[in-house]
């Protein structure tokens, strides 16, 4: 096992508590180290080779952590894990991350799409030209002394048909060099529709099936996974012309390599060129050395330039989110720019704030939730505003809970959230509502900003209200008759809590029907008290919440 750990030094603007610490896991471009070395804040280690305990004891020591393919960080890796916020990924696949793990505790999982876009395209159109004029096996007779031009004439790609199966960034920089090289390009994208595959020059197709049958060459250009593995197998093969040539630079598993071996006995296959295996590293494979096979070690993104660029783009997207909260290219969470971070953050804190109320107010086991986002919100991302809520919803309830994590614990322990957005400007330019449903119980509030920052909850069930949503809330519904404000006062002052604000609200402007109190407490109060206040005649309810002071963010928003 290499190991080797580099610290930098540290940083004189900041103490070594202050500092965010990143552990590099994989060999990277030295741009990409002179990032993190000029980040103010910012210490960094690179320890490469590690695995099992080793790998646990470091992940443990840092907040985010850089990786490539390497290493492989799995759920026992990152178990008992509190520190780690982030992995960024310096290129595209992230199967050597455990996903599932990572969100479970709250920690972002990034890659680098954009980096080795071009050099992955590159290689894929090079393995069609090495596959269609026998470049391999022409160089190999070469250095063994024969000059034998019959045996390897080609083909060009000229006037050939191309399938390209995942219209993405790579896909699409497929197609444009294939139409220059004068090929008619075919595709399926079940994320893109026809008019916006046609817009690329693409031809587009419904399903694989039915493009199939058409090409002349084909490459895939997908994620691995369930739906994608053997995409490619022994009746797709079937399906095409006889001749057809196929290339894979994705991700290996796509294409069934048993049913690719025996499309090349059967001679129902032109040539097969692979760069990605089901297995890697993978030195013996029954496809290397058969006739019409070029394959190359993963090569994809191994030119100088994309290096460079996934290295770079790696430190920057961690280093965004550990010290602004930018969230870009995540593969586990909803992406969030600091424009939007800024745009939203006053309604985040709401929405976490609400998920804190209602777990107290509601009081019993939750199994269902219901968030309706109106007004001038439902023109942002509500996912984000969905996860900030469930965090305050289980903030007292489970470990580690933040955005990232929080939709996935909410699964876990079965509940159902769903979300509806409305228009409507009524009396609020945004609002928030929520239903909890569970045992039996059913509880709603409503909350919105005043401001910038000033969180209020306008809505308790069906009383309106004006509250300051901070600090100690003892919230309790009684019939509005006199005495009752004045009782609860009493009982407070006798163990000496101050109330800081208060507001009251009926139904329906009802005199004499039922009616809720929201008071903010300056200091806590004991539950001999809110036993107390529950016991007066008038009062049905008496509950204390505990929110966030005013201001406090947790560290997840802050």
């Amino acid at each position: 096992m290499s190991i080797t750990s580099t610290p930098k030094p540290m940083n004189t603007n900041a103490s070594e508590s202050d500092a965010l610490r990143i552990l590099v896991l994989d060999n990277i471009a030295q741009e990409g180290l002179a990032l993190l070395e000029a980040a103010e804040g910012i210490d960094y280690e690179i320890q490469t080779g590690l695995s099992g305990e080793a790998l646990r004891t470091a992940l443990s020591q840092f907040d985010g952590a850089v990786c490539r393919s390497g290493v492989k960080i799995t759920a026992e890796s990152l178990e008992g894990n509190t520190r780690l916020k982030a992995i960024a990924r310096a290129g595209v696949g992230t199967d050597n991350i455990d996903k599932p793990a990572a969100t479970r505790l709250g920690i972002v999982v990034m890659n680098t799409p954009t980096g080795n876009t071009v050099s992955t395209a590159e290689h894929t159109l090079a393995l069609m030209l090495g596959l269609s004029r026998n470049l391999a096996p022409a160089h190999a007779s070469l250095l063994d002394s024969k000059w034998d031009r019959k045996k390897f004439s080609g083909r060009q790609l000229a006037g050939k048909t191309l399938g390209i199966v995942g219209l993405g960034r790579i896909g699409q920089e497929v197609a444009s060099r294939a139409r220059a090289f004068g090929m008619t390009v075919i595709g399926y994208d079940p994320f893109l529709s026809n008019s916006q595959i046609e817009q690329l020059g693409i031809e587009p197709y419904e399903t694989v099936e039915s493009l199939l049958p058409e090409i002349d060459y084909l490459t895939v250009h997908t994620p691995l996974t369930p739906e994608t593995k053997d995409l490619i197998s022994t009746s797709q093969i079937a399906s095409m012309k006889p001749g057809v040539r196929l290339i894979n630079c994705a991700r290996g598993g796509i294409y069934n390599e048993a049913a690719l071996v025996e499309g090349l006995n059967s001679g129902h296959l032109g040539g097969v060129a692979l760069d990605v295996y089901e297995s890697e590293p993978c030195t013996d494979s029954p496809l290397f050395g058969m006739e019409g096979v070029l394959c190359t070690p993963h090569l994809g993104a191994s030119t100088e330039e994309a290096q460079i660029q996934v290295a770079e783009e790696a430190v920057t997207l961690m280093t965004n989110y550990l010290k602004n909260g930018e969230i870009r290219h995540a593969v586990n969470t909803v992406a969030v720019d600091p424009k939007t971070m800024e745009k939203i953050r006053g309604y985040l804190d709401v929405a976490f704030r609400l998920g804190i109320m209602m777990s107290g107010w509601h009081g019993r086991a939750v199994e269902s939730v219901a968030l309706e986002y109106h007004g001038e919100l439902v023109e942002q991302d509500t996912r984000l505003l969905t996860s900030a809520f469930c965090a305050g919803l289980l903030e007292n309830v489970a470990d580690h809970v933040n955005i990232i994590n929080s939709s996935a614990l909410c699964e876990e322990r079965g509940i159902e959230v769903a979300t509806h957005a409305k228009r409507d400007h009524a009396t609020f330019s945004s609002l928030i509502s929520v239903t909890v449903r569970g045992d039996g119980i059913t509880c709603q509030a409503s909350g919105t900003l005043f401001g910038k920052d000033m969180p209020r909850l306008v809505k308790v069930d069906n009383y309106p209200t004006d509250a300051y949503m901070d600090g100690i809330l003892l919230i309790f519904t009684h019939q509005d008759i006199p005495g009752v404000i004045g009782y609860v006062g009493n009982v407070l002052a006798q163990e000496g809590v101050n109330i800081a604000q208060m507001a009251v609200g009926r139904v329906a402007d009802e005199v004499g029907g039922r009616a809720i109190g929201v008071l903010n407490l300056d200091s806590p109060t004991s539950q001999e008290s809110v036993d107390c206040v529950a016991q007066f005649d008038g009062i049905e309810t008496a509950r204390v919440i505990n929110l966030p002071a005013h201001g406090e963010l947790p560290d997840w928003l802050s």
